[in-house]
């Protein structure tokens, strides 16, 4: 074809054919014409825009606004039963990324223990403990003498472990939050409850402040639904649960049947001569809870008097798991079991009948092989006794429990007098802390390859990061009846390791519900 396309007669050339009805339109009259203009017009004007809504309209979709029309179908599932259901249980991801600032490296002097019975203080602590959390200057409130909390040295560089090696991320860590403003509270008191000991019963003890019961603990991506007393009792019927470790243990235990209490009075019905190891048995439910107070839940000969006060080195045999708990972990459905903090002492370690070296044991002649070595020696034999057993418990390992004494240790004034939580970014872990989680992690996820291949169900309690962000749930100098009421300016001693009852501790059972709902 040649020409413009214009005016005028030149042009294209085009027979009949290519023009259709339109050649005819010479031919019509006046009247005609005009009718037919008005036709033709209408129509292209409506087909156009009925060609307009159809290109402008989305695709009908059934999904909630707040998911894409783009999801696949699994979401879409997941969507729906999110968006109806009033108290959803999220995915939950049993175990976290281990910090970024983990590596290996020589580790400080030990920090001292505190007990709420024993006084468990390190026998040998080297020039103070292995110095406090990291504290940010924008952190939310400054301790009450003013000053601020340093750490002694930078973070360690990134450790090896990671998502993937710990458990693969489902769309909820319920880990991973912050703590939110509670107006409910807890739903227990230190009258209500009569589990609750004196050391953790800081109302009692004249604490004066309330703010720290009235915070509760929110995932970032789910909401975490609060521990429900009678569902937890329905599920333990003619079941038995036990908390295998130090005094965080029973701090533990004593809240959980603090909140069990309001459905259901348990009888106690065993404990060891120094009320360290108990049980309960809650009659209607058929549903024994026990304590198994073993500080480093492998063998050790401990030279300790009832104020903490030690007479000769801990000697810890790092190939022999303690009795006290093996001979009754058959009886168990359910084991929770931690430690960590009593690794820091000084102890000399045998294996197969030959002492090896020691952690801090200056003036022997023997190898310094540190807290560390033992701490991951006795991960491995415990996760590999639970894992190789022919008995089917679920067990649940609850990481380590940071302290929060800042302007010194509990020896030298040290203190917690903090009245709200920490935000994330605001405060890190010690070195020695992380050095201990870091263990934990990469023990737990070798020993759960090896029971996920035996059957063996496995659970990491991941309690570290929002402990670390509670200093204000402690009973600082509270542990202590009126600690001032005489002088005010007598020396107190803190406890800012254990919790408050009720506190921050009481959260740890709405993850285990959420645990076990997933499980």
């Amino acid at each position: 074809m040649k020409g413009g396309g214009g005016g005028g007669g030149g042009g294209m050339r085009s027979s009949s054919s290519d023009l259709g009805p339109l050649c005819l339109w010479p031919k019509l009259n006046k009247h005609n014409t005009h009718i037919l203009l008005k036709f033709g017009v209408s129509f292209l004007l409506v087909g156009l825009a009925f060609r307009l809504l159809l290109s402008s309209s989305d695709p009908i979709t059934f999904l909630p606004p707040s998911f894409s029309s783009s999801s696949s179908s699994s979401d879409a599932v997941v969507a729906v039963a999110v968006s109806t259901n009033p108290h959803p249980v999220p995915p939950v991801l049993e175990s976290t990324t281990a910090s970024s600032s983990f590596s290996s490296y020589s580790p400080p002097p030990p920090l001292p223990i505190i007990d709420d019975h024993d006084q468990d203080h390190a026998n040998a602590t080297a020039g103070g403990g292995g110095g406090g959390n990291t504290i940010s200057s924008n952190a939310t409130t400054p301790p009450a003498n003013g000053t601020q909390a340093t750490a002694s040295s930078p973070p360690p560089p990134s450790s090896n472990v990671s998502a993937e090696q710990v458990g693969a991320a489902p769309k909820c860590d319920i880990f991973r939050g912050d703590w939110v403003p509670d107006g409910l509270g807890p739903v227990y008191t230190n009258k209500s409850c009569p589990e609750i000991e004196a050391h953790q019963n800081c109302m009692r003890n004249g604490r004066p402040d309330s703010g720290y019961l009235h915070w509760r603990w929110s995932p970032q991506d789910c909401e975490l639904p609060r521990f429900d007393p009678r569902i937890f009792l329905d599920m333990m019927r003619d079941k038995s649960w036990a908390f295998i470790g130090d005094s965080i243990s029973r701090n533990h235990v004593q809240s959980l049947l603090c909140i069990l209490y309001q459905v259901e009075e348990a009888v106690e019905v065993y404990h060891d001569e120094a009320y360290r190891s108990k049980r309960w048995h809650f009659a209607t439910h058929n549903f024994t809870l026990s304590v198994i107070w073993t500080p480093f839940l492998i063998e050790a000969d401990v030279f300790e008097d009832s104020n903490g006060v030690s007479s000769s080195e801990i000697q810890l045999h790092l190939d022999k798991l303690d009795v006290l708990w093996m001979e009754q972990y058959k009886s168990f459905d359910y084991a929770v079991i931690a430690g960590g903090k009593w690794f820091l002492k000084t102890a000399i370690y045998h294996e197969n009948g030959t002492v090896l070296g020691c952690h801090y044991c200056p003036g022997r002649n023997l190898t310094e092989l540190g807290f560390d070595y033992a701490y991951r020696k006795a991960l491995r034999l415990i996760f590999n006794f639970v894992t190789e057993s022919q008995h089917r418990a679920m067990v649940i390992f609850r990481t380590i429990t940071p302290d929060h004494f800042e302007n010194g240790q509990w020896f030298s004034g040290g203190t917690c007098n903090r009245t709200v939580p920490f935000k994330e970014g605001e405060i890190e872990m010690n070195d020695v802390d992380r050095i201990m989680r870091n263990i934990e992690l990469e023990e737990f996820d070798r020993g759960r390859g090896t029971g996920s291949k035996n059957g063996v169900v496995l659970k990491l309690l991941d309690t570290t990061r929002l402990a670390l962000l509670r200093p204000d749930g402690h009973p600082g100098p509270y542990r202590q009846f009126q600690p001032s009421a005489k002088d005010k300016n007598t020396p107190v001693q803190n406890d800012c390791l254990h919790w408050c009852l009720p506190g921050p501790i009481d959260s740890w059972n709405d993850l285990m519900m959420q645990m076990l709902a997933a499980a």
